[in-house]
């Protein structure tokens, strides 16, 4: 059954047909536009697959662009009794490819908390990815990055929880402060994000969940890491927004020392979403990876 479209959604900028599957927990939305190579878009917080929207008019002319809401977010269910953990969303993400994407080979492209929900899937399946495209995420645990660390305990503790029930701070706060040019994060654009989340209880169950999740879900990360050299044969991109206060440039070095193959491309102008703020740049890196095939 597709998701009902919300009265809030604006459709000049989300033109797309929604789509919805039950992945155990609840439906999850996608769209699914375009024929072609498959191109999967996971998107992370506090965001949905609007984000992706300037990728997928970009691509869908000759590709099948796939982009889905994780539960709790953007038109997906939103059940109180779900977990939202990255292993919870984790798990669901391969139910998620079983059913909508079951074979064939992929560009996978993940962003934020995107890339340790998808990499799970990725890492047990590295014959199905014809390229692996990360922009500004990660895959490890934070215990030798003290500033990380810092910055996750607090998201993450008592005063996070606050902040996030009764300020929205991960959507009025920290996603402001990560746009490389915060001109570019238009009230327009912005409203798409934050009418996902208006009440205190959802952002705790589905955005502080994540929050929490920095260093609550270590020994998630810790699995990851220690199978990235199922990589090794995998054509690795790095498509990296370095203006970005969330993840600073020691995260997009140790991709480079992890992944030695990968190839990088720097967004010098843009933050934590150069897609958002580069997204005729961003769109050409990603279609020049079928052209090259």
């Amino acid at each position: 059954m597709p998701p009902a479209v919300p009265d809030w959604l604006d459709r000049a900028a989300w033109p797309f047909v929604a789509r919805g599957v039950e992945t155990g927990d609840g439906v999850q939305h996608y769209v699914d536009e375009g024929q072609g190579p498959a191109v999967m878009l996971v998107h992370g917080t506090p965001t949905w697959a609007f984000e992706w929207r300037h990728v997928i008019a970009g691509l869908r002319g000759g590709h099948r662009v796939v982009a889905p809401d994780h539960l709790g977010f953007g038109l997906s269910d939103r059940p109180a009794a779900a977990r939202y953990r990255p292993e919870d969303h984790a798990r669901r993400f391969r139910r998620f490819m079983d059913l909508v994407c079951p074979d064939g080979p992929v560009t996978l492209v993940v962003h934020d908390f995107g890339g340790p929900i998808a990499l799970d899937w990725a890492l047990d399946h590295p014959h199905r990815l014809a390229h692996l495209v990360i922009t500004n995420s990660w895959m490890w645990p934070f215990d030798d990055d003290p500033s990380m660390r810092r910055k996750a305990a607090m998201a993450g503790g008592a005063l996070g929880r606050w902040l996030y029930r009764r300020l929205n701070a991960s959507l009025r706060l920290i996603m402001p402060s990560a746009y490389g040019d915060r001109r570019k994060l238009t009230p327009a654009i912005h409203a798409q994000y934050l009418a996902v989340f208006p009440d205190a209880d959802a952002r705790e169950r589905v955005l502080f969940s994540l929050a929490q999740a920095l260093l609550g879900s270590s020994a998630f990360y810790a699995d990851l890491w220690r199978r990235r050299d199922r990589l090794a044969g995998v054509d690795v991109q790095l498509l990296w927004g370095t203006r970005d206060s969330a993840f600073p440039r020691a995260m997009l070095e140790r991709w480079i020392d992890a992944v030695p193959h990968a190839v990088v491309t720097r967004f010098d102008d843009a933050g934590h979403w150069p897609h958002e703020e580069s997204p005729a740049e961003y769109v050409e890196a990603v279609r020049r990876l079928s052209a090259a095939d």
